[in-house]
């Protein structure tokens, strides 16, 4: 039994050790950590079950039967984050590159299929070369079944991409088909053909970094949420991300305790709007004041910044939170903007999430570009994923709400539950001087007639007041009681049963 147990513990060693020392510290010089290492910190200590770390590939073409490493490039499992259930898996780029082979490829597919069975979100850290090449079609069926299971988990379980090397070519469309990317700065990137294929083809000039490195795609291209400076910040980041995620569909979110009280006043907020209507203030100062102990994880960040996506918590429970930014193109709806909140919101009504909606929104951004981008289809995917929406919906019109982008942005027309607005909030089909321009068109001559058509149609339609009598308004509220009264609303709505008419899925306008 002895010499049992000593040739169990030299084939762990043997697979621990994945590719070797020299290859490891070839990793850290350049500022990332091993799969073993990602998943230690990762995970809380001591709850690591590691499977399939004896598995082997299959192939013998090329010499390949001399080159078997257990585990075969990437580390699988489950373990617990705060206490609750995850399963993940780690490509270690120190076996082979982290390619994917066939074996490779069935350890994640395992590991995916029990998250969907058990309900238990599924993170995949990516560091990988790509398909094993030696393998053939095999490796790209690999590809397939693993995103056959991406597609089959969308909206059943939370899946969380972390791109912490390269992925490139067919690798990066599991990460794009999960719920959330996350990079690191100056060692990940993601591209579906690399410099020199573009160099070839194109005979553009772009390094790695420029065509698809952390801040590329999630600045320019959209692609990924958030990007952090190294391993370390972005596996603690993730810890505290998964705080605010149910583990499943089937669950509600975790709850945590706060000593924060839910009918705090925030004075502060009743200066926060400028009295001049064309100035800005940011947004995120008004939700960090909301929240629970100003504790908002903000999604993409860096990416379409006139509309503002993250989570906070009311009254320890997580919530989605979306926000029109006045700092960035004075709050205007894009198509960047549109298709980042869309997202959001359905990933909030997928997982169960109450999602609040802070509107200051003058329109859609007007011109050429935007028309010719398509930003009536992609103007329609917020409109599309609001309305779909059947979680709690508490919406706060701070300021402006105009014309088409009021109706887009939860309104009570889309079955928002519960509207506010604040005393100074405008809603109307457009700002005050361009509907009496239009309206009293044969008066333009007339500078004093305009002037005072503009202060009556102010008067009569540029204030909460004429949406409230229609009942579109549930309640014109001070903004310093605005936390008091978002957190009784969604203790209201907190049993809400809504569904929506059977079908074999929806046909959103993509």
């Amino acid at each position: 039994m002895n010499d049992m147990i000593r040739q169990l513990e030299e084939r762990r060693d043997q697979a621990r050790a994945g590719g070797g020392e020299r290859r490891v510290q070839a990793q850290h010089a350049k500022g990332k950590l091993s799969a073993r290492e990602r998943i230690e910190l990762l995970l809380d200590d001591g709850s690591f079950e590691e499977w399939d770390m004896f598995v082997e590939h299959r192939c013998s073409d090329f010499g390949m039967t001399e080159q078997k490493v257990p585990g075969d490039g990437v580390v699988t499992g489950w373990g617990t984050v705060n206490g609750r259930l995850v399963f993940v898996f780690s490509q270690d780029f120190t076996v082979f590159g982290g390619s994917l082979s066939e074996a490779h490829a069935e350890k994640i597919c395992k590991i995916m299929d029990r998250a969907m069975q058990v309900g238990a979100p599924v993170i995949g850290i990516n560091d990988s070369g790509g398909a094993r090449i030696q393998e053939g079609v095999a490796s790209l069926a690999g590809y397939a079944e693993v995103f056959q299971r991406n597609v089959m988990a969308s909206g059943v379980v939370p899946q969380i991409s972390v791109i912490m090397g390269p992925c490139a070519g067919g690798a990066v469309y599991s990460p794009a088909m999960t719920d959330f990317i996350f990079m690191v700065k100056d060692s990940s990137y993601m591209f579906v053909t690399g410099p020199d294929v573009v160099k070839t083809v194109t005979h553009e000039m772009v390094t790695h970094e420029e065509l698809g490195g952390a801040v590329t795609h999630t600045t320019r291209s959209g692609v990924a949420d958030v990007a952090f400076e190294n391993d370390v910040e972005a596996l603690a980041e993730i810890r505290r991300f998964l705080d605010f995620l149910p583990s499943s569909n089937r669950e509600k979110s975790p709850t945590w305790h706060t000593d924060d009280p839910i009918d705090r006043a925030e004075p502060s907020l009743d200066t926060l709007v400028p009295a001049n209507p064309n100035k800005p203030y940011d947004m995120k100062e008004l939700i960090e004041k909301v929240v629970d102990e100003g504790d908002f994880f903000e999604i993409q960040p860096g990416y379409a910044g006139n509309i503002v996506t993250g989570f906070g918590r009311m009254e320890g429970h997580p919530i989605g939170i979306v926000a029109n930014q006045p700092m960035v193109l004075a709050g205007c709806l894009d198509i960047d903007a549109s298709k980042k909140a869309a997202r959001f919101v359905r990933f909030c009504d997928c997982f169960n999430i109450p999602i609040v909606t802070f509107v200051d929104v003058p329109g859609f951004l007007p011109g050429t570009s935007q028309e010719h981008g398509g930003i009536i289809k992609h103007g329609a995917k917020l409109l599309y994923a609001f309305a779909e929406a059947t979680v709690p919906k508490v919406t706060v019109i701070t300021r402006k709400s105009y014309g088409g982008a009021y109706v887009v942005m939860s309104s009570k027309h889309l079955r928002g539950d519960v509207s506010y607005a604040w005393p100074g909030a405008e809603v109307a089909v457009m700002g005050s001087k361009g509907a009496v321009e239009i309206i009293f068109r044969s008066e333009l001559g007339d500078p004093d007639k305009i002037e005072a058509r503009t202060e009556q149609y102010r008067e009569q339609f540029a204030n909460p007041f004429s949406a409230a009598r229609r009942g579109f308004i549930d309640d014109v509220i001070m903004p310093h009681s605005t936390r008091r009264r978002i957190g009784n609303a969604l203790r209201m709505l907190r049993d809400k049963e809504l569904t929506n008419p059977w079908k074999k899925h929806d046909n959103i306008p993509l």
